[in-house]
Protein backbone atom coordinates (compact mmCIF):
# COMPACT_ATOMS: atom_id res chain seq x y z
CA UNK A 1 0.00 0.00 0.00
CA UNK A 2 1.26 3.44 -0.89
CA UNK A 3 0.90 6.81 0.44
CA UNK A 4 -1.44 8.20 -2.37
CA UNK A 5 -3.32 4.42 -3.11
CA UNK A 6 -7.31 5.16 -2.59
CA UNK A 7 -7.77 3.49 0.61
CA UNK A 8 -11.30 1.69 0.49
CA UNK A 9 -13.00 3.60 -2.67
CA UNK A 10 -16.44 3.42 -3.41
CA UNK A 11 -17.82 2.61 -7.17
CA UNK A 12 -18.37 5.94 -7.73
CA UNK A 13 -17.91 9.73 -5.87
CA UNK A 14 -21.61 9.88 -4.80
CA UNK A 15 -20.90 6.74 -2.96
CA UNK A 16 -18.71 8.75 -0.78
CA UNK A 17 -19.30 11.28 1.94
CA UNK A 18 -15.75 12.43 2.10
CA UNK A 19 -12.21 11.80 0.14
CA UNK A 20 -8.78 12.54 0.15
CA UNK A 21 -6.55 12.56 -1.94
CA UNK A 22 -2.94 13.42 -2.16
CA UNK A 23 -3.20 15.09 1.08
CA UNK A 24 0.14 16.77 2.57
CA UNK A 25 0.00 19.00 5.51
CA UNK A 26 2.59 21.19 6.95
CA UNK A 27 3.03 22.99 9.55
CA UNK A 28 6.27 25.51 9.96
CA UNK A 29 8.90 26.39 7.61
CA UNK A 30 12.87 25.76 7.85
CA UNK A 31 13.89 23.98 10.92
CA UNK A 32 10.62 24.27 12.48
CA UNK A 33 9.04 22.43 9.50
CA UNK A 34 6.95 19.02 10.39
CA UNK A 35 5.19 17.54 7.72
CA UNK A 36 1.83 16.40 9.77
CA UNK A 37 0.13 14.72 6.52
CA UNK A 38 2.50 13.15 4.06
CA UNK A 39 0.18 12.19 0.48
CA UNK A 40 -2.98 10.38 2.48
CA UNK A 41 -5.35 9.34 0.21
CA UNK A 42 -8.86 8.09 1.76
CA UNK A 43 -12.65 7.04 0.94
CA UNK A 44 -14.87 7.58 3.28
CA UNK A 45 -18.24 5.45 2.36
CA UNK A 46 -21.95 6.89 3.09
CA UNK A 47 -23.54 5.31 6.05
CA UNK A 48 -20.26 3.57 7.04
CA UNK A 49 -18.36 3.64 10.54
CA UNK A 50 -14.05 4.74 10.07
CA UNK A 51 -11.98 4.36 13.07
CA UNK A 52 -8.64 6.36 12.36
CA UNK A 53 -6.29 5.28 15.09
CA UNK A 54 -1.99 5.76 15.65
CA UNK A 55 0.05 6.80 17.52
CA UNK A 56 0.38 10.52 19.16
CA UNK A 57 2.00 12.77 16.19
CA UNK A 58 0.83 10.47 13.90
CA UNK A 59 -1.60 12.82 12.35
CA UNK A 60 -4.55 11.50 13.38
CA UNK A 61 -6.79 14.55 14.32
CA UNK A 62 -4.72 16.47 11.62
CA UNK A 63 -6.48 14.28 8.97
CA UNK A 64 -9.77 14.81 10.87
CA UNK A 65 -9.83 18.56 10.93
CA UNK A 66 -8.34 18.69 7.06
CA UNK A 67 -11.78 16.34 6.27
CA UNK A 68 -13.79 18.52 8.05
CA UNK A 69 -12.39 22.11 7.10
CA UNK A 70 -11.14 23.06 10.40
CA UNK A 71 -7.73 23.26 9.03
CA UNK A 72 -6.70 24.22 5.86
CA UNK A 73 -3.90 21.52 3.79
CA UNK A 74 -0.88 22.30 2.22
CA UNK A 75 -1.10 19.92 -0.91
CA UNK A 76 -3.53 17.91 -2.64
CA UNK A 77 -7.43 17.85 -2.85
CA UNK A 78 -10.14 16.94 0.23
CA UNK A 79 -13.81 16.79 -0.41
CA UNK A 80 -17.28 16.53 0.92
CA UNK A 81 -19.47 15.02 -1.06
CA UNK A 82 -18.88 16.60 -4.44
CA UNK A 83 -17.45 19.95 -3.03
CA UNK A 84 -13.80 20.52 -2.94
CA UNK A 85 -12.83 22.38 -0.40
CA UNK A 86 -9.87 24.16 -1.28
CA UNK A 87 -12.44 26.14 -3.36
CA UNK A 88 -14.07 27.24 -0.94
CA UNK A 89 -14.25 31.12 1.24
CA UNK A 90 -13.84 31.07 4.83
CA UNK A 91 -17.67 31.57 5.00
CA UNK A 92 -18.51 29.63 2.49
CA UNK A 93 -16.48 26.64 4.41
CA UNK A 94 -18.34 28.09 7.89
CA UNK A 95 -21.88 27.40 5.70
CA UNK A 96 -20.88 23.95 4.95
CA UNK A 97 -20.12 22.97 8.49
CA UNK A 98 -23.40 24.11 9.37
CA UNK A 99 -25.03 21.89 7.27
CA UNK A 100 -23.48 19.32 6.24
CA UNK A 101 -21.06 18.22 8.90
CA UNK A 102 -21.46 17.57 12.70
CA UNK A 103 -18.76 17.04 15.49
CA UNK A 104 -18.46 15.67 18.77
CA UNK A 105 -15.58 16.28 20.96
CA UNK A 106 -13.38 14.66 23.82
CA UNK A 107 -14.94 17.77 26.25
CA UNK A 108 -18.82 17.83 25.49
CA UNK A 109 -18.91 21.89 24.81
CA UNK A 110 -22.47 22.06 26.24
CA UNK A 111 -23.39 25.68 27.35
CA UNK A 112 -23.78 25.36 31.00
CA UNK A 113 -27.14 28.14 31.06
CA UNK A 114 -28.82 26.13 28.31
CA UNK A 115 -31.19 22.85 28.88
CA UNK A 116 -30.34 19.63 27.38
CA UNK A 117 -32.94 20.64 24.66
CA UNK A 118 -31.71 23.98 23.76
CA UNK A 119 -27.94 22.29 23.36
CA UNK A 120 -29.28 19.97 21.22
CA UNK A 121 -30.77 22.91 18.52
CA UNK A 122 -28.50 25.23 19.37
CA UNK A 123 -26.99 24.72 16.10
CA UNK A 124 -30.00 25.11 13.61
CA UNK A 125 -31.26 28.00 15.91
CA UNK A 126 -28.14 30.07 14.96
CA UNK A 127 -28.27 28.95 11.52
CA UNK A 128 -31.80 30.10 11.69
CA UNK A 129 -32.94 26.62 10.68
CA UNK A 130 -36.22 24.93 11.93
CA UNK A 131 -35.69 21.43 12.94
CA UNK A 132 -37.39 18.26 11.41
CA UNK A 133 -39.78 17.53 14.54
CA UNK A 134 -39.84 13.38 13.34
CA UNK A 135 -36.18 13.64 13.26
CA UNK A 136 -35.64 15.13 16.14
CA UNK A 137 -37.59 13.34 18.56
CA UNK A 138 -36.59 10.10 16.49
CA UNK A 139 -32.78 11.26 17.41
CA UNK A 140 -34.27 12.39 21.29
CA UNK A 141 -35.21 8.63 21.70
CA UNK A 142 -32.08 6.93 20.31
CA UNK A 143 -29.89 9.00 22.66
CA UNK A 144 -32.74 7.96 25.75
CA UNK A 145 -32.84 11.66 27.19
CA UNK A 146 -36.40 12.37 26.76
CA UNK A 147 -36.72 12.92 30.73
CA UNK A 148 -33.68 15.07 30.71
CA UNK A 149 -34.49 17.38 28.29
CA UNK A 150 -35.33 20.31 30.39
CA UNK A 151 -32.19 19.41 32.86
CA UNK A 152 -29.25 21.57 32.37
CA UNK A 153 -25.39 19.78 32.07
CA UNK A 154 -24.72 20.36 35.53
CA UNK A 155 -27.35 18.25 36.54
CA UNK A 156 -26.42 15.53 33.92
CA UNK A 157 -23.62 12.64 34.26
CA UNK A 158 -21.11 12.52 31.54
CA UNK A 159 -22.18 10.03 29.58
CA UNK A 160 -25.61 11.96 29.32
CA UNK A 161 -23.64 15.03 28.09
CA UNK A 162 -21.71 13.56 25.17
CA UNK A 163 -25.24 12.22 24.29
CA UNK A 164 -26.82 15.24 24.43
CA UNK A 165 -23.47 16.44 22.27
CA UNK A 166 -24.01 13.04 19.90
CA UNK A 167 -27.64 14.30 19.24
CA UNK A 168 -26.38 17.91 18.67
CA UNK A 169 -24.28 16.46 15.80
CA UNK A 170 -27.23 14.39 14.10
CA UNK A 171 -29.89 16.64 14.85
CA UNK A 172 -29.95 18.55 12.01
CA UNK A 173 -29.10 15.67 9.61
CA UNK A 174 -25.70 16.26 8.24
CA UNK A 175 -24.32 14.15 5.99
CA UNK A 176 -21.28 13.34 8.22
CA UNK A 177 -20.29 13.21 11.75
CA UNK A 178 -16.51 13.73 12.49
CA UNK A 179 -16.00 12.26 16.52
CA UNK A 180 -12.58 13.37 17.80
CA UNK A 181 -12.03 10.50 20.97
CA UNK A 182 -15.70 10.70 21.64
CA UNK A 183 -15.12 8.99 24.62
CA UNK A 184 -12.22 9.99 26.17
CA UNK A 185 -13.76 11.83 29.44
CA UNK A 186 -15.98 9.08 30.30
CA UNK A 187 -16.01 5.92 31.94
CA UNK A 188 -16.51 2.62 30.41
CA UNK A 189 -20.05 2.14 30.61
CA UNK A 190 -20.57 5.70 29.56
CA UNK A 191 -18.42 5.60 26.83
CA UNK A 192 -19.90 2.03 25.53
CA UNK A 193 -23.65 3.66 25.96
CA UNK A 194 -22.38 6.14 23.40
CA UNK A 195 -20.72 4.16 21.07
CA UNK A 196 -23.78 2.08 20.48
CA UNK A 197 -25.54 5.41 20.21
CA UNK A 198 -23.11 6.02 16.98
CA UNK A 199 -23.18 2.61 15.76
CA UNK A 200 -27.33 2.65 15.61
CA UNK A 201 -27.18 6.36 13.94
CA UNK A 202 -24.98 4.41 11.09
CA UNK A 203 -26.79 0.91 11.21
CA UNK A 204 -30.34 2.74 11.28
CA UNK A 205 -30.12 6.05 10.63
CA UNK A 206 -27.60 5.88 7.56
CA UNK A 207 -25.29 7.87 9.36
CA UNK A 208 -21.63 8.57 8.24
CA UNK A 209 -19.52 8.76 11.16
CA UNK A 210 -15.38 9.50 10.84
CA UNK A 211 -13.93 8.74 14.77
CA UNK A 212 -10.15 9.33 15.86
CA UNK A 213 -9.76 7.25 18.66
CA UNK A 214 -6.91 5.52 20.62
CA UNK A 215 -9.00 2.95 21.97
CA UNK A 216 -9.10 -0.75 20.80
CA UNK A 217 -12.60 -1.28 22.07
CA UNK A 218 -13.99 2.15 20.47
CA UNK A 219 -12.40 1.18 17.06
CA UNK A 220 -14.49 -1.96 17.41
CA UNK A 221 -17.55 -0.24 17.38
CA UNK A 222 -16.11 0.80 13.67
CA UNK A 223 -17.12 -0.93 10.20
CA UNK A 224 -13.46 -0.51 9.44
CA UNK A 225 -10.01 1.42 11.06
CA UNK A 226 -7.52 2.92 9.31
CA UNK A 227 -4.12 3.03 10.94
CA UNK A 228 -1.52 6.25 10.91
CA UNK A 229 1.85 6.24 11.39
CA UNK A 230 4.55 9.52 10.79
CA UNK A 231 1.54 11.16 8.53
CA UNK A 232 1.38 8.17 6.25
CA UNK A 233 -1.53 5.32 6.12
CA UNK A 234 -0.11 1.94 7.05
CA UNK A 235 -2.72 -0.30 7.28
CA UNK A 236 -6.54 -0.95 7.25
CA UNK A 237 -8.63 -3.83 8.68
CA UNK A 238 -12.44 -3.99 8.26
CA UNK A 239 -14.98 -5.54 10.68
CA UNK A 240 -12.90 -5.17 13.62
CA UNK A 241 -12.56 -6.67 17.06
CA UNK A 242 -10.75 -5.36 19.71
CA UNK A 243 -8.37 -8.23 20.27
CA UNK A 244 -7.62 -7.80 16.69
CA UNK A 245 -6.98 -4.17 16.74
CA UNK A 246 -5.31 -4.37 19.83
CA UNK A 247 -2.80 -6.50 18.05
CA UNK A 248 -2.29 -4.59 15.41
CA UNK A 249 -1.11 -1.79 17.23
CA UNK A 250 1.10 -3.89 19.41
CA UNK A 251 2.86 -5.66 16.39
CA UNK A 252 2.92 -1.71 14.45
CA UNK A 253 4.70 -1.01 17.82
CA UNK A 254 6.81 -3.37 17.90
CA UNK A 255 8.38 -2.65 14.33
CA UNK A 256 8.60 0.98 15.20
CA UNK A 257 10.74 0.27 18.07
CA UNK A 258 13.06 -2.09 16.32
Amino acid sequence: MTATEPIAGAGTNGALAAVATDLTKVYGTGETRVIALDGVSAGFRRAQYTAIMGPSGSGKSTLMHCLAGLDSISAGSVRLGDVELSALSDKQLTLLRRVKVGFVFQSFNLLPTLTALENITLPMDIAGVKPDQAWLDNVIETVDLRNRLTHRPSELSGGQQQRVACARALASKPEIIFADEPTGNLDSRSGAEVLGFLRRSVRESGQTIVMVTHDPNAASYADRVLFLADGKIVDEMHDPTSDLVLERMKRFEATRTV
